[in-house]
C-alpha cells in the first residue's frame, strides 16, 4: 500500500480526554502516537467529548484539527462521512463502546486500531485486591468481558506492555494478529546529554511523580508518608521527599509537613528538570497495569528508582533494574538509603536504566514495524475480518443494543 497517495486522508483520533502530557503519563503516549503519524505522512484530526482542562495540549499547534464531538448524537455520523477517515484510533476502550458501532456503520473501510494505554480490567481487580488484602486476584470480571469485546471489534490494539500481551494470549487465548505490541517510543540519548546530566553530588532529596487523580498514584503517595517515609526518614534525618504531580486535592495537599521534611509541591511546567535534580525517585506503587511512564522518565532524566513488582512489571526485560525493586516498608526502605548514599551503587542503577531505555524503548525500534502492521493488514482487510469471527460476532451484537439504546438517549435528549 503506497500512504503517498493517501495523504488527503485522514486519522482520526478519538480520545477518551483531552491529552495532557505534561500531566498524565496516557498523554504523552498519544503525543507519542501523533508525533508518529505525522512523520508518516498523514493528516490527523482529534476529536473528544470531554472538557479541556488547564493542562491540555494545544494540538493546534502540532496542525492537528481539534473537534469536539457528543454522547449520543447522530451529529458524529456526519463529521465522520465529511472527515472519511482512512483509520480511526480509539483512545481506551470506552471511546470504541461509545463510538466504534458508529464507525463501523458510517466508515466500513477505516481501519480501526484501539490503544488500550493499559488494560483497565487489570488495573481495577488489582485495586480491588488491594483493598481487600487479597493476594489471589479473578480476572474475568465484567470489566474484563467489556475490554476484551472492544480489542475483538477492532482490527487490531495497541498493547503497551509485554506482560499483558502475554496474559491476553495464554489467559484469553486471543489470536496475536489482534495484538500489537507498542511500548513507550523515546529517544535514544547521546553520550553528550547523559554527561551534561547533574552528577551524584550535584542532586538532592527524593521525589514522587504522579498525576494525583490516578488512584495507584493517590495510593502510593499515601502509603509513603504513613508507611515508608516514618522508617526512611529517621535513617536518613537530613534528606526530604518532593512530591510533584497535578491535581492536588486538599487530602493530598494535608500531606504536605515540612517538619516531617515531606512536602508537597505540586504541578510544574518542566517535570524533567524535577526528576533531574533529584537523587532518587520513590514509586512504592501496590497496584496498577500498564507501563509506569515516571519510572521511564526517571531513567530519561538519570535517576535512579526503588519501586515495586507492579512498578517495574513490563519494563527491565531481561536486564537490571534502575535501582531496586522491592514490595515490603522496611527493605523498600532500607534500599532507598542504600541507593541515597552509595555513589557506585547509584551510579550503576542509573547505567541499567540508560541500557533499559536503548535496548527496550528506543522508538526507531517500533516505529517501522506499526507502520508494516498497519500497512499489511489494510491490504487484506476483508480476510483480517473474516478471520476474526469473535469480533464480527461481538460488532453485530454491540451494534444493535448500544445503536438502539444510544438512539433511544437522542430522542430522549431532545
Amino acid at each position: 500500500m503506497n500512504f503517498e497517495t493517501k495523504i488527503a486522508q485522514h486519522v482520526l483520533i478519538i480520545g477518551f480526554v483531552w491529552p495532557e502530557s505534561k500531566t498524565t503519563a496516557a498523554g504523552l503516549r498519544i503525543l507519542q502516537l501523533i508525533d508518529f503519524f505525522l512523520k508518516n505522512n498523514f493528516k490527523i484530526t482529534f476529536a473528544s467529548s470531554a472538557e479541556k482542562s488547564i493542562y491540555s495540549d494545544d494540538l493546534n499547534a502540532l496542525g492537528i484539527k481539534e473537534s469536539h464531538i457528543k454522547l449520543n448524537d447522530s451529529e458524529f455520523n456526519e463529521f465522520l462521512k465529511n472527515l472519511n477517515p482512512y483509520i480511526v484510533l480509539f483512545d481506551r476502550f470506552y471511546t470504541e463502546e461509545q463510538f466504534g458501532w458508529r464507525v463501523a456503520e458510517v466508515c466500513p473501510n477505516a481501519l480501526r486500531i484501539l490503544d488500550t494505554e493499559d488494560l483497565h480490567f487489570v488495573r481495577k481487580v488489582r485495586q480491588q485486591a488491594q483493598k481487600e488484602g487479597k493476594e489471589k486476584i479473578d480476572l474475568f470480571s465484567n470489566l474484563a468481558k467489556r475490554e476484551i469485546a472492544s480489542i475483538y471489534r477492532c482490527d487490531f490494539s495497541l498493547i503497551i506492555s509485554e506482560v499483558e500481551m502475554q496474559l491476553l494470549q495464554e489467559k484469553f487465548k486471543m489470536d496475536v494478529s489482534l495484538l500489537f505490541y507498542l511500548p513507550f517510543l523515546c529517544q535514544k540519548i547521546s553520550h553528550s546529554e547523559k554527561e551534561s546530566l547533574p552528577t551524584f553530588e550535584e542532586r538532592t532529596n527524593f521525589i514522587f511523580l504522579g498525576n494525583y487523580k490516578h488512584q495507584p498514584n493517590l495510593d502510593a503517595i499515601l502509603y509513603l508518608k504513613e508507611t515508608i517515609w516514618p522508617i526512611l526518614s529517621k535513617t536518613l534525618p537530613k534528606a526530604e521527599l518532593h512530591g510533584f504531580g497535578a491535581y492536588v486535592s486538599p487530602q493530598i495537599k494535608q500531606l504536605h509537613n515540612p517538619k516531617e521534611r515531606f512536602f508537597i509541591r505540586g504541578w510544574v511546567e518542566d517535570a524533567f528538570k524535577e526528576v533531574q535534580k533529584a537523587k532518587v525517585m520513590l514509586a512504592p506503587l501496590r497496584y496498577g497495569a500498564g507501563l509506569k511512564g515516571k519510572l521511564i522518565q526517571a531513567m530519561q532524566s538519570g535517576t535512579p528508582s526503588i519501586t515495586s513488582t507492579v512498578g517495574a512489571e513490563g519494563i527491565p526485560g531481561d536486564y537490571f533494574w534502575s535501582g531496586f525493586i522491592e514490595n515490603n516498608p522496611d527493605a523498600f526502605s532500607e534500599k532507598a538509603k542504600e541507593l541515597f548514599t552509595n555513589k557506585l551503587i547509584w551510579q550503576q542503577a542509573q547505567t541499567n536504566g540508560f541500557t533499559i531505555l536503548e535496548k527496550r524503548f528506543t522508538k526507531e525500534n517500533f516505529a517501522n514495524n506499526l507502520l508494516k502492521k498497519i500497512e499489511t493488514t489494510l491490504l487484506d482487510l476483508k480476510k483480517h475480518r473474516e478471520d476474526n469471527w469473535i469480533g464480527s460476532l461481538l460488532a453485530h451484537h454491540s451494534m444493535q443494543s448500544t445503536k438502539y439504546f444510544s438512539k433511544w438517549i437522542e430522542e430522549k435528549n431532545k
